[in-house]
């Protein structure tokens, strides 16, 4: 696991990274603030890891098999869409519960979630 300060090194770090991220802001989300705060443990950070591990996820190098570089393609294309709109969050002077509760209801960023399911459970599967 990636510490508060490092982003991830690995497929299998940033799918981690991405997924607790989206843990952190389901509760962000939940408790009603107007404003982030600094801190180690700002949703800034925490946005700031998971974009890094977007870009991980967005740069998978496809496979030879055919069906698995059509599946790698959508997720990369899934990715950049989902880093996309994480970015334009990021971008806001001041990012509240209900712009992440936005962030967290977007198509784009549940998508990759459920594209990243997938993948994580066929890297234990093939033991990557």
């Amino acid at each position: 696991m990636t510490s508060a300060t490092d982003g991830p090194n690995t497929l299998a770090e940033a799918i981690d990274v991405i997924e607790d991220t989206y843990a952190y802001l389901l509760a962000y989300a939940a408790q009603g603030r107007a404003r982030d705060e600094s801190g180690d443990d700002s949703v800034r950070d925490s946005l700031e890891r998971a974009d890094a591990g977007l870009a991980i996820v967005a740069a998978m190098a496809p496979s030879g098999d055919p069906d698995h570089a059509a599946f790698i393609d959508v997720v990369r294309q899934d990715a950049v869409r989902a880093r996309t709109a994480l970015r334009f969050v990021m971008a806001q002077r001041a990012i509240g519960s209900q712009i992440i509760d936005n962030l967290n209801a977007s198509i784009h960023l549940r998508t990759l979630l459920t594209d990243l399911f997938l993948v994580d459970e066929a890297l234990k599967i093939s033991g990557n």
